[in-house]
Protein backbone atom coordinates (compact mmCIF):
# COMPACT_ATOMS: atom_id res chain seq x y z
CA UNK A 1 0.00 0.00 0.00
CA UNK A 2 3.28 2.16 0.35
CA UNK A 3 3.26 2.83 -3.41
CA UNK A 4 0.35 5.06 -3.91
CA UNK A 5 2.26 7.92 -6.17
CA UNK A 6 2.14 5.38 -8.68
CA UNK A 7 -1.06 4.26 -8.40
CA UNK A 8 0.65 -0.02 -3.10
CA UNK A 9 -15.60 -22.59 1.69
CA UNK A 10 -17.67 -18.93 1.97
CA UNK A 11 -17.59 -16.45 4.76
CA UNK A 12 -19.96 -16.04 7.21
CA UNK A 13 -20.75 -12.49 7.79
CA UNK A 14 -18.88 -12.40 11.34
CA UNK A 15 -19.59 -9.94 14.71
CA UNK A 16 -16.69 -7.84 14.95
CA UNK A 17 -16.10 -5.81 18.44
CA UNK A 18 -14.85 -2.08 18.59
CA UNK A 19 -15.42 -0.95 15.11
CA UNK A 20 -11.71 0.63 14.08
CA UNK A 21 -12.12 3.07 10.97
CA UNK A 22 -13.05 4.09 7.75
CA UNK A 23 -10.95 4.70 5.14
CA UNK A 24 -11.37 6.93 1.78
CA UNK A 25 -11.67 4.01 -0.60
CA UNK A 26 -13.52 1.52 2.01
CA UNK A 27 -10.96 -1.31 1.53
CA UNK A 28 -8.61 -1.76 4.26
CA UNK A 29 -9.87 -0.18 7.28
CA UNK A 30 -13.48 -0.43 7.03
CA UNK A 31 -14.93 -0.83 10.16
CA UNK A 32 -15.07 -4.44 9.45
CA UNK A 33 -11.47 -3.95 8.80
CA UNK A 34 -10.22 -4.36 12.11
CA UNK A 35 -7.33 -7.16 12.60
CA UNK A 36 -8.04 -7.54 15.93
CA UNK A 37 -11.70 -8.37 15.22
CA UNK A 38 -12.96 -11.06 17.48
CA UNK A 39 -13.92 -14.15 14.69
CA UNK A 40 -16.62 -16.82 16.27
CA UNK A 41 -15.76 -19.05 13.38
CA UNK A 42 -12.70 -20.16 12.47
CA UNK A 43 -11.29 -18.73 8.77
CA UNK A 44 -13.11 -20.57 6.29
CA UNK A 45 -15.98 -19.53 7.80
CA UNK A 46 -17.65 -22.79 9.40
CA UNK A 47 -18.14 -24.21 13.20
CA UNK A 48 -15.63 -26.98 13.01
CA UNK A 49 -13.68 -27.28 16.27
CA UNK A 50 -10.22 -25.14 15.69
CA UNK A 51 -8.35 -28.28 17.08
CA UNK A 52 -9.60 -30.28 13.99
CA UNK A 53 -8.47 -27.62 11.06
CA UNK A 54 -5.07 -27.62 13.29
CA UNK A 55 -4.67 -30.64 13.40
CA UNK A 56 -5.43 -30.74 9.29
CA UNK A 57 -2.92 -27.67 8.82
CA UNK A 58 0.05 -29.65 10.91
CA UNK A 59 -0.05 -32.77 8.93
CA UNK A 60 0.58 -30.55 5.89
CA UNK A 61 3.88 -29.84 4.50
CA UNK A 62 5.28 -25.98 5.40
CA UNK A 63 4.55 -24.46 1.86
CA UNK A 64 5.09 -20.29 2.36
CA UNK A 65 6.23 -20.64 6.00
CA UNK A 66 9.09 -22.67 5.23
CA UNK A 67 11.87 -20.77 6.41
CA UNK A 68 13.11 -20.27 2.73
CA UNK A 69 9.64 -19.64 0.95
CA UNK A 70 8.64 -16.83 4.22
CA UNK A 71 11.88 -14.81 3.37
CA UNK A 72 10.71 -15.23 -0.37
CA UNK A 73 7.48 -13.82 0.26
CA UNK A 74 8.80 -10.63 2.17
CA UNK A 75 10.81 -10.18 -0.44
CA UNK A 76 7.94 -10.35 -2.94
CA UNK A 77 5.88 -7.79 -1.06
CA UNK A 78 8.52 -5.57 -0.42
CA UNK A 79 8.79 -5.21 -4.40
CA UNK A 80 5.49 -3.93 -4.44
CA UNK A 81 5.29 -1.72 -1.16
CA UNK A 82 8.67 -0.92 -1.59
CA UNK A 83 10.23 -0.86 -4.78
CA UNK A 84 13.37 -3.48 -3.01
CA UNK A 85 13.46 -7.07 -1.81
CA UNK A 86 15.27 -5.26 1.19
CA UNK A 87 12.34 -5.79 3.30
CA UNK A 88 14.35 -5.53 6.51
CA UNK A 89 15.54 -2.19 5.58
CA UNK A 90 11.57 -0.77 6.29
CA UNK A 91 11.39 -1.02 9.76
CA UNK A 92 12.02 2.71 10.05
CA UNK A 93 9.45 3.71 6.62
CA UNK A 94 6.62 5.92 7.40
CA UNK A 95 4.59 8.24 5.42
CA UNK A 96 1.22 9.47 4.30
CA UNK A 97 0.72 7.74 1.06
CA UNK A 98 -2.67 9.76 0.79
CA UNK A 99 -5.15 7.32 1.04
CA UNK A 100 -7.10 7.83 3.67
CA UNK A 101 -5.38 5.51 6.11
CA UNK A 102 -3.19 8.16 7.98
CA UNK A 103 0.21 7.28 8.52
CA UNK A 104 1.49 4.22 6.87
CA UNK A 105 4.61 2.57 8.33
CA UNK A 106 6.94 -0.29 8.65
CA UNK A 107 7.88 -4.20 7.32
CA UNK A 108 4.14 -4.13 5.60
CA UNK A 109 2.61 -0.76 6.11
CA UNK A 110 0.79 -0.79 9.40
CA UNK A 111 -1.66 2.31 9.24
CA UNK A 112 -2.06 5.01 12.05
CA UNK A 113 -6.14 4.77 10.51
CA UNK A 114 -6.53 0.50 10.85
CA UNK A 115 -5.97 0.17 14.45
CA UNK A 116 -2.90 -2.40 13.27
CA UNK A 117 -0.68 0.49 14.34
CA UNK A 118 -2.39 1.14 17.28
CA UNK A 119 -1.98 -2.43 18.07
CA UNK A 120 1.55 -3.00 17.45
CA UNK A 121 2.40 -0.19 19.92
CA UNK A 122 0.82 -1.18 22.51
CA UNK A 123 2.05 -4.68 22.71
CA UNK A 124 5.45 -3.17 22.43
CA UNK A 125 4.53 -0.30 25.08
CA UNK A 126 3.57 -3.43 27.60
CA UNK A 127 7.04 -4.87 27.17
CA UNK A 128 9.26 -2.15 27.00
CA UNK A 129 7.08 0.60 28.55
CA UNK A 130 10.13 3.20 28.07
CA UNK A 131 10.38 3.02 24.50
CA UNK A 132 10.19 6.31 22.36
CA UNK A 133 6.45 5.74 21.14
CA UNK A 134 4.73 5.13 24.44
CA UNK A 135 4.30 8.81 24.47
CA UNK A 136 2.01 9.10 21.59
CA UNK A 137 -0.36 6.53 22.30
CA UNK A 138 -3.12 8.95 23.79
CA UNK A 139 -3.10 10.40 20.24
CA UNK A 140 -2.73 7.32 18.38
CA UNK A 141 -5.56 6.11 20.30
CA UNK A 142 -7.91 9.54 19.07
CA UNK A 143 -6.84 9.19 15.82
CA UNK A 144 -7.45 5.44 14.92
CA UNK A 145 -9.97 5.29 12.50
CA UNK A 146 -9.49 8.04 10.76
CA UNK A 147 -6.60 9.67 8.57
CA UNK A 148 -5.88 12.82 10.63
CA UNK A 149 -2.36 13.91 12.09
CA UNK A 150 -3.55 15.59 15.02
CA UNK A 151 -0.88 14.90 17.72
CA UNK A 152 1.46 12.88 15.35
CA UNK A 153 3.49 14.57 13.29
CA UNK A 154 6.75 14.99 12.52
CA UNK A 155 7.52 14.47 16.18
CA UNK A 156 6.05 11.07 15.54
CA UNK A 157 7.60 10.26 12.64
CA UNK A 158 11.12 11.18 13.83
CA UNK A 159 10.59 8.51 16.57
CA UNK A 160 9.24 6.19 14.35
CA UNK A 161 12.66 6.20 12.73
CA UNK A 162 14.42 6.20 16.20
CA UNK A 163 12.70 3.26 17.22
CA UNK A 164 13.08 1.27 14.72
CA UNK A 165 16.43 0.99 15.28
CA UNK A 166 15.89 -0.90 18.36
CA UNK A 167 15.76 -4.97 17.86
CA UNK A 168 12.91 -5.71 20.08
CA UNK A 169 10.76 -2.92 17.96
CA UNK A 170 12.15 -4.96 14.68
CA UNK A 171 10.88 -8.29 16.47
CA UNK A 172 7.41 -6.74 17.35
CA UNK A 173 6.84 -5.75 13.78
CA UNK A 174 7.67 -9.24 12.62
CA UNK A 175 5.13 -10.33 15.27
CA UNK A 176 2.44 -8.53 14.54
CA UNK A 177 2.33 -9.18 10.93
CA UNK A 178 2.79 -13.18 11.60
CA UNK A 179 0.08 -12.98 14.28
CA UNK A 180 -2.39 -10.45 12.05
CA UNK A 181 -1.92 -11.40 8.42
CA UNK A 182 1.40 -13.81 7.86
CA UNK A 183 0.05 -16.50 9.56
CA UNK A 184 -4.05 -16.34 9.28
CA UNK A 185 -3.49 -16.16 5.52
CA UNK A 186 -1.36 -18.97 5.18
CA UNK A 187 -3.63 -21.33 7.71
CA UNK A 188 -6.54 -20.31 5.69
CA UNK A 189 -4.68 -21.47 2.13
CA UNK A 190 -4.19 -24.50 3.58
CA UNK A 191 -7.51 -25.36 4.45
CA UNK A 192 -8.40 -24.42 1.05
CA UNK A 193 -6.25 -26.62 -0.57
CA UNK A 194 -3.46 -24.19 -1.87
CA UNK A 195 -0.09 -24.31 -2.11
CA UNK A 196 2.78 -22.36 -1.76
CA UNK A 197 1.51 -19.82 -4.43
CA UNK A 198 -2.03 -19.49 -3.20
CA UNK A 199 -0.44 -19.21 0.11
CA UNK A 200 1.21 -15.97 -1.22
CA UNK A 201 -1.41 -14.98 -3.24
CA UNK A 202 -3.91 -15.00 -0.07
CA UNK A 203 -0.92 -13.08 2.40
CA UNK A 204 -0.33 -10.63 -0.30
CA UNK A 205 -4.17 -9.69 -0.51
CA UNK A 206 -4.52 -9.50 3.47
CA UNK A 207 -1.68 -7.19 3.84
CA UNK A 208 -3.26 -4.48 1.48
CA UNK A 209 -6.92 -5.30 1.77
CA UNK A 210 -6.99 -6.00 5.21
CA UNK A 211 -8.64 -9.42 6.77
CA UNK A 212 -11.88 -8.48 7.00
CA UNK A 213 -15.30 -9.24 5.57
CA UNK A 214 -16.63 -6.35 3.56
CA UNK A 215 -16.48 -6.84 -0.23
CA UNK A 216 -12.85 -4.90 -0.86
CA UNK A 217 -11.34 -6.89 2.23
CA UNK A 218 -9.82 -10.31 2.16
CA UNK A 219 -12.73 -12.66 3.47
CA UNK A 220 -15.05 -10.39 0.73
CA UNK A 221 -12.40 -11.01 -2.17
CA UNK A 222 -12.55 -15.15 -1.26
CA UNK A 223 -16.57 -14.93 -0.93
CA UNK A 224 -16.49 -13.38 -4.62
CA UNK A 225 -14.44 -15.71 -5.66
CA UNK A 226 -16.27 -18.89 -4.75
CA UNK A 227 -18.92 -17.60 -6.59
CA UNK A 228 -16.65 -18.23 -9.46
CA UNK A 229 -14.26 -21.51 -8.57
CA UNK A 230 -14.15 -23.98 -6.00
CA UNK A 231 -11.22 -24.55 -4.32
CA UNK A 232 -9.22 -27.13 -4.91
CA UNK A 233 -10.29 -28.64 -1.54
CA UNK A 234 -14.03 -28.00 -2.28
CA UNK A 235 -13.29 -30.43 -5.61
CA UNK A 236 -11.91 -27.22 -7.77
CA UNK A 237 -8.74 -26.92 -9.67
CA UNK A 238 -6.15 -24.64 -8.16
CA UNK A 239 -5.06 -22.77 -11.32
CA UNK A 240 -8.97 -22.14 -12.17
CA UNK A 241 -9.54 -20.93 -8.59
CA UNK A 242 -6.40 -18.74 -8.27
CA UNK A 243 -7.15 -17.31 -11.71
CA UNK A 244 -10.76 -16.71 -9.99
CA UNK A 245 -9.63 -15.42 -7.04
CA UNK A 246 -7.17 -12.45 -8.95
CA UNK A 247 -9.68 -11.62 -11.13
CA UNK A 248 -11.45 -10.29 -8.63
CA UNK A 249 -8.89 -8.40 -6.48
CA UNK A 250 -7.69 -7.17 -9.67
CA UNK A 251 -11.55 -5.29 -10.13
CA UNK A 252 -11.33 -4.17 -6.68
CA UNK A 253 -8.03 -2.64 -7.00
CA UNK A 254 -9.12 -1.39 -10.46
CA UNK A 255 -11.80 0.88 -8.36
CA UNK A 256 -9.55 2.43 -5.80
CA UNK A 257 -7.36 5.46 -6.30
CA UNK A 258 -4.40 4.08 -4.33
CA UNK A 259 -4.59 1.25 -5.73
CA UNK A 260 -5.20 1.24 -10.21
CA UNK A 261 -1.67 -0.32 -10.63
CA UNK A 262 -2.26 -3.89 -10.54
CA UNK A 263 1.19 -4.84 -11.57
CA UNK A 264 1.78 -6.64 -8.28
CA UNK A 265 -0.97 -9.11 -9.59
CA UNK A 266 -0.82 -8.66 -13.60
CA UNK A 267 2.93 -9.38 -14.03
CA UNK A 268 4.01 -11.22 -10.56
CA UNK A 269 1.05 -13.66 -9.27
CA UNK A 270 -0.57 -14.08 -12.72
CA UNK A 271 2.58 -14.71 -14.02
CA UNK A 272 3.69 -17.84 -11.76
CA UNK A 273 0.81 -18.83 -12.33
CA UNK A 274 0.94 -18.79 -15.89
CA UNK A 275 3.90 -20.63 -15.88
CA UNK A 276 2.81 -22.83 -13.43
CA UNK A 277 4.58 -22.64 -11.12
CA UNK A 278 2.30 -23.53 -7.61
CA UNK A 279 4.72 -24.22 -5.23
CA UNK A 280 6.96 -20.50 -5.84
CA UNK A 281 10.26 -22.18 -7.34
CA UNK A 282 13.22 -20.07 -7.91
CA UNK A 283 14.87 -18.49 -9.57
CA UNK A 284 11.93 -16.29 -10.23
CA UNK A 285 11.51 -13.39 -12.32
CA UNK A 286 8.66 -10.75 -12.26
CA UNK A 287 7.45 -7.27 -12.77
CA UNK A 288 6.22 -4.37 -10.57
CA UNK A 289 5.61 -0.56 -11.45
CA UNK A 290 7.77 -1.18 -14.11
CA UNK A 291 10.55 -2.45 -12.20
CA UNK A 292 12.30 -5.86 -12.73
CA UNK A 293 13.20 -7.86 -9.44
CA UNK A 294 14.92 -11.17 -9.46
CA UNK A 295 15.67 -13.61 -7.07
CA UNK A 296 18.24 -16.47 -7.88
CA UNK A 297 17.62 -19.89 -7.43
Amino acid sequence: MKRAGLLLLAVVPLTVTAVACSAADGSRGAGEDRPAAARPYDEDGSSVDRRTHDKRVADLPPGLAAPAKKELAMKLVASAENSTLDWRGQYGYIEDIGDGRGYTAGIIGFCTGTHDLLELVEGYTKKHPDNGLARFLPALRAVDGSDSHAGLGRPFTRAWAREARVAAFQRAQDAVRDRLYFDPAVRLAKLDGLGTLGQFVYYDAMVMHGPGTGPKSFHGLREAALKKAETPAGGGGEKTYLDAFLDVRRSVMRGEKAHRNTSRVDTAQRRFLREGNLDLRTPLTWRVYGETFRVPR
